[in-house]
């Protein structure tokens, strides 16, 4: 009687439990009461019918990576549909472009389940068929491109695959919302010719680079020297301007210096003597330069009688300067004057001395 009722008991609670079913949040369970659909199960407690209603599972593949780095697919199968957006990641595959170069590209999916019972009814394998679907159109996308293009394409590549795909889950209750290339590995030989083109490349822009550094360099110093010989050019205009100023105020105040002291002397001396006296002293100041250099020859007589008419009307303009200022007439008399030089014409110059012969001198 006790074993009875211990077996009663477990057949009691074996169909509570399989009649009682507590979902979680954004979780849903697709119902069958007698192998045919009949509602959706949402989060929270529900009840089934024993032996009447059950839970339809749905196939579930997922890629698992170990703690060695090894990758393994998992596959089987839930009575619980997530509705969240989830993760589909397979394993790379070898693609071939249209320039004939094999490489291996990674992609990644995300999808979101949007019908339930379209996702359970209209594809036997959900994941599967969407990885699938997937390789084959990266497989068409990347056979229309060369390798450079592909490489360099990532962004369109993933649009069209997006759009190709989610076209064909529509029907699938599925809502595709990106397709991603995770990584695209060409060659080794591949890569090597890359990385040299690559590096001749960044040479050739280096090269560039230090050539146009240079000729900025060589236009910016010709126009330094360029704004140094203007400013030079200026300064030294500048500067003889000034000099020329300078040497103008220097000569005019000289002028006029000199202008002064031959208004005095010539008030200072009786009219008509400031001529000779000044002529007296340009002689005597010019006497020595002609006896300078070689081969100057100097006739005694000629000369002297000149310099005797010279210092004679140097002597009278003094004499008569003299008198003029002392003011009386008990003066002594003046020198007697030398006899005029008929050569020079000076009015009261002495004669030249008699002398019977010349002499030739030369200097040096």
């Amino acid at each position: 009687m006790l074993i009875a009722l211990g077996v009663a008991a477990v057949l009691l609670l074996g169909l509570i439990a399989a009649s009682v079913r507590i979902i979680g949040q954004a979780e849903v369970m697709v119902i069958e009461r007698l192998g045919r659909f009949d509602r959706i199960a949402r989060s929270g407690l529900n009840l089934l019918v024993p032996f009447i209603e059950r839970p339809r599972p749905i196939d579930v593949r997922y890629l698992e990576t170990d703690p060695l780095g090894n990758q393994k697919m998992i596959q089987g199968s839930t009575s619980r549909i997530d509705l969240r957006e989830q993760v589909l990641n397979f394993p790379s595959q070898p693609v071939i472009t249209k320039d004939n170069v094999t490489i291996d590209i990674d992609a990644v999916l995300y999808y979101r389940i949007a019908d339930p019972q379209k996702a359970t009814y209209s594809i036997q394998n959900l994941p599967y068929a969407l990885e699938t679907l997937t390789r084959t159109t990266l497989r068409n996308i990347v056979g229309e491109m060369e390798l450079d293009q592909t490489l360099g394409s990532r962004d369109v590549i993933n649009q069209r695959m997006r759009e190709v795909v989610e076209e064909a889950s529509i029907g699938w209750g599925v809502d595709v919302t990106r397709v991603e290339l995770q990584s695209i590995e060409p060659p080794r030989d591949i890569q090597q010719s890359m990385e040299l083109v690559m590096r001749a490349e960044r040479e050739r822009r280096a090269a560039v680079t230090n050539a146009e550094a240079s000729k900025r360099a060589a236009i910016l110093e010709s126009e330094g020297q360029r704004e140094a010989q203007v400013r030079k050019a200026e300064g030294e205009r500048e500067a003889a301007i000034l000099r020329a100023q300078g040497q103008a105020e220097a000569r005019l105040a000289l002028a006029e210096a000199e202008a002064s002291a031959i208004a005095r002397v010539a008030a200072a001396l009786p009219d008509g003597q400031a001529g000779m006296y000044l002529l007296g002293q340009k002689y005597l100041d010019a006497l020595p330069q002609i006896t300078q250099g070689k081969g100057t020859t100097i006739f005694l007589p000629a000369e002297a009688s000149g310099v005797m008419g010279a210092l004679g009307g140097l002597r009278e303009v003094l004499s008569a300067t003299s008198r003029a200022a002392a003011g009386t007439e008990n003066a002594p008399p003046a020198l007697p004057r030398a006899p005029q030089a008929p050569s020079l014409g000076y009015p009261g110059a002495p004669r030249p001395l008699a002398a019977p012969a010349t002499k030739d001198r030369s200097d040096g």
